[in-house]
């Protein structure tokens, strides 16, 4: 995958739309990750209906709010519109992690023929490898949601598998194996510090019957009791 675009500029959908334009860039962003190739235009009614369909099922793989840690994911916008203002225009749908080309790149349209896009919205799914998973994933993504994302992973063979949903992690009763001794710990380190404090108010006698009675004992050595 990261063949395809070693030599071209990524852009992300940020605010500052900043680039990824190194070697290093690239192949941080891209490898041993699944890649969704987007087709599609602004003037493409189906597509704008698509569009938040296809963000909420980036979204959800990929957002900290939904995931505690993000699928091995990329969605990359290739824009077919008839001018920048309408692939800005459509941009504004997607969500900000993702990647697009900028529009005066004519790789687009390279991209286009490479994978024999016929209609649109069309979701390219490819394996790190960058051999091509599904053709076009839309109606798969419509049908299955989030759940389709587990069948590339298996598909795409990728390294790391600890991914889990949200709700995945809800139904374990601990987070990790370490949970049990962190609580011991902070409970034992409690407890020391509740006797340290005890210690200091016996010492100043201000804590319990013992520094009461300790008390009375001074005042009577001092001759503070009774006369007679």
């Amino acid at each position: 995958m990261v063949d395809l675009f070693v030599d071209r500029v990524l852009v992300k959908n940020n605010k500052d739309q900043d680039e990824l334009d190194t070697e290093r860039e690239i192949v941080m962003r891209l490898q041993n990750r699944i890649l969704m190739l987007f087709f599609a235009s602004a003037a493409c009614e189906t597509c704008q209906q698509f569009a938040p369909t296809l963000s909420d099922f980036f979204k959800q793989l990929t957002d900290e709010f939904y995931v505690d840690r993000s699928a091995q994911l990329v969605l990359l916008y290739i824009s077919l519109d008839q001018s920048e203002e309408q692939q800005e225009s459509f941009l504004k749908e997607l969500p900000k992690k993702c990647l697009f080309l900028a529009y005066e790149d004519p790789y687009r349209r390279e991209l286009e023929v490479m994978f024999n896009v016929e209609e649109l919205p069309t979701v390219v799914v490819l394996r790190p490898d960058c051999s091509v998973l599904v053709p076009n994933a839309v109606d798969e993504i419509l049908n299955l949601g989030t759940r389709c994302y587990r069948n590339w992973r298996e598909a795409a063979e990728l390294i790391d598998r600890n991914f889990m949903l949200n709700e995945d992690f809800e139904e374990k009763s601990m987070r990790s194996f370490s949970d049990p001794v962190r609580r011991l710990k902070y409970k034992v380190e409690d407890e020391k510090k509740k006797n340290k404090k005890n210690k200091k108010r016996r010492g100043w006698g201000g804590g319990g019957d013992e520094g009461v009675e300790a008390d009375r004992r001074g005042d009577d050595k001092e001759g503070g009791g009774s006369p007679w």
